[in-house]
């Protein structure tokens, strides 16, 4: 299947992990730490924490396509992705877990939706297969 560009995204990093990364149009720029004794210096984020906030605002908008073509209301959907960075035998790796709530829906059919938005999500279909990833109702 062809790709058809909608919009491209573009961003720069400096300094690598302590350094700054900013997108062309101004929309984001950060400084960038790394965690020390568990907590962040002031003003500054981390490339999981981007990568968290896209995964998430990319998950919930699967989530509304998914439960809008089977009747449910999830405009008021919330999406959590902890994405963490771990050591493995060859270095370094992401792991991702997503929660998901949906008022008025059961456990179940949160699932069901949960399961549904990660085979469409765009992020998802990025890492599939590269990272763990897991999905529950919250």
């Amino acid at each position: 299947m062809p790709f058809e560009t909608l919009f491209t995204a573009v961003a720069t990093a400096k300094g690598g992990r302590r350094g700054h990364s900013q997108t062309s149009d101004g929309s984001v720029s950060v400084d960038l730490g790394s965690p020390k004794n568990g907590a962040m210096e002031p003003g500054k984020t981390t490339p999981e924490h981007l990568f968290a906030a896209g995964y998430a605002a990319c998950f919930g908008s699967a989530l509304e396509a998914v439960a809008k073509k089977q009747g449910v209301d999830a405009a008021e959907a919330e999406v959590t992705v902890e994405a963490s960075l771990g050591k493995v035998e060859d270095g370094y790796a992401l792991a991702v877990k997503i929660s998901g709530r949906i008022p008025g829906q059961d456990q179940a059919a949160m699932q069901a939706l949960l399961e549904a938005a990660h085979q469409g999500c765009p992020y998802s279909k990025a890492t599939r297969g590269n990272i763990d990833v897991t999905v529950s109702a919250a």
